[in-house]
């Protein structure tokens, strides 16, 4: 299934994706959680209310509504760094060098969070505004000390992520949260992409284009750390939660990295698209006044 947060009449609902390009309105029907944490909160019994609700729920054309991120506030937006040997090697290039080889995690605070299509605001304080495509994996289940041979049980699901950066504020601290973490800095979706229709999420291409031009090329089978390697390492540390979303690290051909850097400035359309998965696609604006 392919389950989304969409907003209609000012009213959030949760969808299924048809073949004919509408979303069945579950939350039409009797018995409906309230959101789609709820929903994975239920275990598979929610995921088989679902796919029974989706052939019974009023349709509802896309074009009549707006996509929302699928879990528009996650409690945990984790994302992992250096993940792709294609972007170590270039940020090697330039001398950014990492020390070891385990999974380095930042946090993304979760009011970066946007739509797969919302704007996304260049911040005033800095030019250096970039993207990073990646593949982002849904939590489904409240777990701890996963082992990675039973990690791929907990997985929800899988989205497209767009893990914008602004450079200069996230080389300030090896942290990286502040230059990770910029309002409307972390859009996903369309949707979320249940288990069950990626047999393999280390199988999938990944690119990213923006204006049209196509700047990063990748391939999950590139990641260096397995989604299971995540889940294990995590849940490790701190108990995870269904509906937390951990994205897993971007290829080669981020514009900080080119010479001369290529950062987005307002007009600038980015475009992140991932085989099976869909795409997201969002214009970058000016900050907005708050």
């Amino acid at each position: 299934m392919k389950l989304a947060t969409y907003v209609q009449h000012g009213r959030t609902r949760l969808g299924c994706l048809q073949d004919d390009d509408t979303l069945g309105d579950l939350s039409g029907c009797a018995g409906a959680p309230a959101s789609l944490v709820e929903l994975l909160t239920l275990g598979q019994a929610g995921l088989v209310w679902a796919a029974d609700a989706a052939r019974r729920a009023p349709r509802v054309p896309l074009t009549e509504v707006r996509l929302c991120a699928p879990i528009p506030q996650p409690r945990k937006f984790l994302a992992l760094g250096g993940n792709y040997a294609s972007h170590l090697a270039e940020a090697a290039r330039v001398g950014l060098v990492r020390a070891g080889h385990g999974q380095v995690w930042f946090n993304k605070q979760v009011s970066c969070v946007a739509g797969p299509y919302d704007a996304v605001q260049r911040p005033r304080v800095s030019l250096q505004m970039d993207y990073e495509g990646e593949l982002g994996v849904v939590i489904g289940r409240r777990c701890r000390h996963v082992a990675a041979a039973d990690a791929m049980a907990v997985v929800a699901g899988y989205v497209v992520v767009n893990d914008l950066s602004v450079r200069d504020w996230q080389l300030r601290s090896p942290t990286h949260t502040l230059g990770k973490s910029f309002d409307t800095h972390g859009p996903f979706g369309p949707w979320l992409v249940t288990r069950d229709e990626v047999p393999d999420p280390h199988a999938l291409r990944l690119r990213t284009w923006v204006n049209g031009e196509l700047r990063q090329d990748g391939h999950t089978s590139e990641m260096i750390h397995r989604v299971e390697d995540m889940v294990a390492e995590l849940s490790t540390a701190f108990t995870l939660e269904p509906g937390d979303v951990l994205t897993t690290g971007s290829p080669a051909g981020v514009g900080a990295l080119m010479d001369p850097p290529r950062y987005l400035a307002p007009g600038d359309r980015v475009r992140v698209e991932i085989d099976g998965l869909g795409h997201i696609e969002n214009p970058v604006i000016e900050e907005v006044a708050a």
